[in-house]
C-alpha cells in the first residue's frame, strides 16, 4: 500500500480503511471521579503518593488517563486506549471545552466575572500568557458535591463563592491562576465536564465504563 495523502482519511473510519487489522482492537472508555490528593497516573512519584492504582479498580493494561488533573484538584478524568481520541483531546487546535466548578475566596463582582470571561494575563513557566475567552458565571447556590477529604480551610472573616468556568485551553494550573489574577484565590476545584461527557453523580474514587464519547470529537 502506498503512503496515503495527508487528510485522505479521518478518525476511526479512516484508520479502518488504511489498517483493517485495527478492527480487532477493542477500544475502552472510562470516567472517574479523581479524589483530592490523588495523582492522575498509575505510578507514584515518591513513596506514599496515592495514585489511580490505589482506587481499587482494575483497568485494562493499555488504558491510561487522557490529560490530567492536578493533585489538589478533583473531578472528571477520562481514561481510554483509543489513541486517536487522545490526540483529538490533547491537541490545542481542537479547543475542546472543559468545565470546572471553583470555590473561591471572596465574593466575585460582575467586573471580576467579566474579566475572567474576556481573558486575564497569567504567568506560565515564567512567561506571560493571555488566556483565551471563557464562559464564566457565578453559581447562585453551592453545588451538590461530596465533601472533600480533608475539607478546605475556611476563614470566618472572608466569605466564599462558587463560579463555573468553561475553558478551551489546558495550561498548567490555569483555572487557579486565572481566579488569582482576578483577585479570587481558588480554595477547591472540581472538573465537571469534558466536552459532552459529564461527571454526573459519580462519587470520589468511583469508576464507570461508558460508550465512545462522540462529543469529544469536534
Amino acid at each position: 500500500m502506498g503512503t496515503p495523502r495527508p487528510g485522505a482519511a479521518q478518525g476511526r473510519r479512516g484508520l479502518l480503511m488504511l489498517f483493517p487489522d485495527i478492527a480487532a482492537v477493542a477500544f475502552r472508555y472510562f470516567i472517574l471521579y479523581k479524589p483530592f490528593d490523588v495523582l492522575s497516573q498509575f505510578t507514584p512519584d515518591a513513596p506514599g503518593d496515592r495514585t489511580l492504582a490505589d482506587l481499587g479498580f482494575s483497568f485494562p493494561p493499555d488504558v491510561y488517563p487522557v490529560g490530567r488533573l492536578d493533585r489538589d484538584s478533583e473531578g472528571l478524568l477520562l481514561l481510554t486506549n483509543d489513541n486517536a481520541l487522545k490526540t483529538r483531546y490533547l491537541e490545542p487546535k481542537f479547543k475542546l471545552p472543559k468545565t470546572y466548578w471553583a470555590q473561591v475566596e471572596g465574593l466575585p463582582t460582575a467586573e471580576a466575572i467579566a474579566r475572567l470571561a474576556a481573558g486575564v494575563t497569567i504567568r506560565i513557566n515564567g512567561k506571560e500568557h493571555r488566556t483565551a475567552p471563557a464562559r464564566v458565571r457565578l453559581l447562585e447556590a453551592e453545588p451538590r458535591l461530596p465533601e472533600r477529604n480533608p475539607p478546605i480551610r475556611y476563614r470566618k472573616s472572608i466569605p466564599t463563592a462558587w463560579i463555573e468556568l468553561t475553558i478551551t485551553e489546558g495550561k498548567n494550573r490555569q483555572v487557579r491562576r486565572m481566579t488569582a489574577a482576578a483577585g479570587l484565590p481558588t480554595l477547591r476545584l472540581v472538573r465537571v465536564a469534558i466536552g459532552s461527557v459529564r461527571l454526573g453523580d459519580l462519587a470520589p474514587g468511583e469508576v464507570r465504563a461508558i460508550d465512545r464519547p462522540g462529543g469529544l470529537i469536534i
